[in-house]
């Protein structure tokens, strides 16, 4: 059902906002991570919120959410919706821009799992720590890194640190789960993270 509005049905649940790939990958494994995580977010009676599309890692979570009765609800720009194949059995949301996708999906989530994807689940992502990193919200980021799909961004990450443009203390505003069992665990017991311990900051000199 296609809400073509900017407003999502009140629910009082939990829900989990996930950020992964529009596409399969070259790996069999991938997908089937997202069809197990929708499927088990939906056993757990959790909320799957995501991006709206209908193809890739998202749309086999929504799905496969779907096809055991959770509740899901997709958030989408317009401009996508021939390009992500609008999943549009379960609550959808069309909205205007890329930039409202994201602040609803944050508005609407109490924690965020991000799955394996491409350039546009790094932007999502990266932008989400970024608001941590300015104490804008507390709320938990699990990256499923499955096969070590997001080690070469944890290096990046500590790589900043080590060149001390990052506090140290950055490195704890997100955890890791090897699987989507491990994921769901760390989803179901998951508590707002504490602010980022930042690191003191001198006047700057001439």
């Amino acid at each position: 059902m296609t809400v073509l509005k900017s407003t999502v049905a009140p629910y009082e649940g939990q829900s989990v906002c996930l950020f992964c790939a529009s596409s399969d990958g070259n790996d069999p494994v991938y997908l089937e991570a997202g069809r197990e995580f929708g499927r088990r977010t939906a056993e757990e009676g959790w909320r799957l919120v995501y991006g709206g599309g209908g193809v890739g890692l998202m749309g086999a979570a929504a799905r496969a959410s779907h096809a055991i009765g959770g509740r899901v609800v997709g958030i989408m720009p317009g401009f996508l919706r021939s390009r992500e194949r609008l999943f549009d059995e379960v609550e959808t949301v069309v909205v205007e821009s890329m930039h409202q996708r994201k602040q609803m999906m944050y508005d609407e989530s109490d924690v965020f799992v991000v799955a394996p994807g491409g350039i546009g689940t790094l932007e999502e992502v990266v932008e989400l720590l970024s608001w941590k990193r300015l104490d804008l919200h507390a709320k938990p980021v699990i990256f499923l890194n499955i096969n070590g799909f997001w080690d070469s961004f944890f290096k990046l990450v500590e790589d900043t640190v080590n060149a001390g443009m990052t506090p140290a203390s950055f490195l704890e505003a997100y955890t890791v789960a090897d699987s989507v069992e491990d994921a769901i665990a760390q989803m179901t017991s998951a508590e707002d993270t504490p602010h980022i311990r930042h690191d003191p900051r001198g006047a700057a000199t001439n």
